[in-house]
């Protein structure tokens, strides 16, 4: 078990950062750990994030920097994989193409104007969130920051269990769809928003709460994007992962700006 949670936490790091691990396993047990692992994948990459936009903003830069400090640093942890996802998966559903012709226009290298659009109003959303809440000091940016990171890779968790198809063969899809029990995808999702309302108690006020169902909206969001992919596609992909991640991200980083 021992092992299998170390080639589990290397999967994790090793397919949704870009982070130099090296994954030796690539079978279905590996998977399924890796999958329950990926909140901790979140974790760093939301640490390291936080922790550009908390320094620069320390440091006597405005909170548009440091948002787009925050911002940028999950991208370039993950080489633009998720945002690529979203793209991908954007030109897909804009399609309005039978899911064999959609799953075709997803695999290609370029991006069309839907994805372009997408990732435009995406990414201007989460730095307006990020603004907003780095705007109210330092240690409101960096929670945020850190749990929209959470909150997002366990959207990958959720989207991992038993009952979701693949859409194709082959890919990040297939090897990760329906490796994680219910009951486990549960449990860690119930551990994550416990971790955030424990996170936002730190700020005192209704924070805990705040921060609890900002996790919640953003699970609620990549849920809806997830039915809607598996209805359309007839199964998820690597770039539905990504799309889903995304989603969860800026829909918590909206909510903790909302409320």
């Amino acid at each position: 078990m021992t092992s299998l949670n170390s080639h589990g936490v290397r999967f994790a790091f090793g397919t949704l950062t870009a982070l130099p691990v090296h994954v030796s396993r690539w079978d279905r047990e590996a998977a399924r750990a890796g999958m329950l692992c990926a909140p901790l994948a979140g974790l760093v990459a939301g640490l390291l994030a936080a922790a550009s936009g908390a320094l620069l903003l320390l440091a006597g830069s405005g909170p548009l920097l440091a948002a787009v400090s925050a911002a940028a640093l999950p991208a370039a942890l993950t080489r633009g994989l998720h945002l690529d996802g979203l793209a991908d998966t954007a030109d897909g559903l804009g399609s309005a193409r039978p899911a064999e012709d959609a799953l075709r226009i997803m695999k290609q290298s370029d991006i069309g104007p839907f994805g372009v659009i997408t990732l435009l109003f995406v990414l201007m959303a989460q730095v307006a969130a990020l603004y907003e809440l780095y705007g109210r000091g330092w240690e409101d940016g960096a929670l945020g920051t850190v749990a929209a990171a959470v909150v997002a890779r366990l959207a990958l968790t959720l989207a991992s269990r038993r009952g979701v198809p693949p859409a194709r063969p082959e890919g990040l899809g297939a090897a990760v769809a329906g490796t994680v029990p219910l009951r486990a995808a549960t449990a860690v999702a119930c551990a994550v928003v416990a971790g955030c309302a424990g996170a936002g108690a730190l700020l005192g006020g209704y924070g805990a709460v705040h921060h609890a169902l900002a996790a919640l909206a953003g699970l609620g969001a990549a849920q809806l994007m997830l039915r809607h992919c598996v209805r359309r596609f007839g199964g998820v992909t690597g770039d539905v992962f990504g799309a889903l991640e995304e989603t969860a991200a800026t829909v918590a980083l909206l909510a903790l700006v909302l409320g």
